[in-house]
């Protein structure tokens, strides 16, 4: 699954007696000020938004792969092998040390995307290709991108794709707030239940998965109204007080060695020093 970091369009004035209007976001938004609210302000407050470092090599394997796999599904013959020129054509050489590394991995996710299709078998199309969902409830608005969204025997499962070092747990498919939150946008949206989540780690291989329950999704989105209702109250404060609001204060820690906003953060290049580009791929 994949989102875009997105922003509120310019606000309109309030008058007595309007409801309190939607706080609309996708699951990164969330996730991105319970982790640390100073970049969530610098990603979806700040205007202009200040500039982000160029891109790893990590993110530009993700992406390639997940064109390659969005890709596929039009071939006139779905085969392995097609997926892996597939990956060829949508490689990103961004990122990497050298020509030599990116060469290598490039040729290492040809190999994984030909290997994970050769082990998927033969599939009937999926019902959803990056398929954008969204709900409502009360005043928050989520929506984002299912990477695969399969029928199976007449069940809806939400499909997200995995391309980083670690491998997966069905702990972690379990505990996943984007993987709950599409499943609750899928049920609602195509009126069928939606129970099953799965993350598919191509270089490995390995699917996890979780059945949720109406009481889990139900849990999940709880939680994400919660973390709106703070995100809600320093957004008013920003727009109060701008970049002087107390409210977005830094999460130090190792994590800030990653950051892509670490340039704007003293606190976060004093917490980590920064990491590679190509640090996240192991050839350290």
């Amino acid at each position: 699954m994949r989102t875009t970091g997105e922003r509120d369009g310019p606000r309109q004035a309030a008058f007595p007696g309007m409801p309190e209007p939607l706080w609309g976001g996708s699951p990164s938004k969330l996730l991105a000020f319970l982790d640390c609210p100073r970049r969530y302000r610098m990603q979806y407050l700040d205007t202009p938004r200040p500039p982000a470092r160029p891109q790893r090599a990590h993110t530009s394997l993700g992406i390639a792969v997940h064109n390659a796999l969005r890709d596929w599904w039009d071939l006139p013959e779905r085969t392995p092998e097609g997926g892996a020129r597939l990956v060829e054509k949508a490689w990103i050489d961004v990122g990497f040390r050298d020509a030599v590394q990116s060469g290598r991995w490039r040729q290492r996710m040809r190999d994984a995307v030909a290997g994970y299709l050769e082990r998927s078998g033969t599939q009937e199309r999926p019902v959803g290709i990056e398929r954008t969902v969204s709900f409502v409830s009360d005043d928050l608005r989520v929506q984002g991108r299912v990477d695969r969204l399969d029928d199976r025997a007449g069940e809806l499962v939400v499909v997200d794709y995995k391309t980083s070092r670690q491998v997966p747990t069905d702990d972690d498919a379990r505990t996943s707030l984007p993987l709950a939150l599409y499943a609750a946008a899928v049920w609602k949206m195509f009126r069928r239940p939606v129970h099953r989540v799965e993350l598919h780690h191509v270089p490995s291989g390995t699917v996890v998965a979780h059945e949720h329950t109406p009481e889990s999704l139900g849990r999940h989105v709880e939680r994400a109204r919660s973390i709106m209702r703070d995100a809600r109250k320093a957004d008013a404060d920003f727009a109060r007080h701008g970049v002087g609001s107390t409210m977005f204060p830094p999460v130090t820690g190792p994590l800030c060695g990653w950051c892509d906003l670490r340039e704007h953060c003293p606190e976060g290049q004093a917490a980590a020093p920064e990491k590679s580009d190509w640090a996240a791929l192991g050839d350290d």
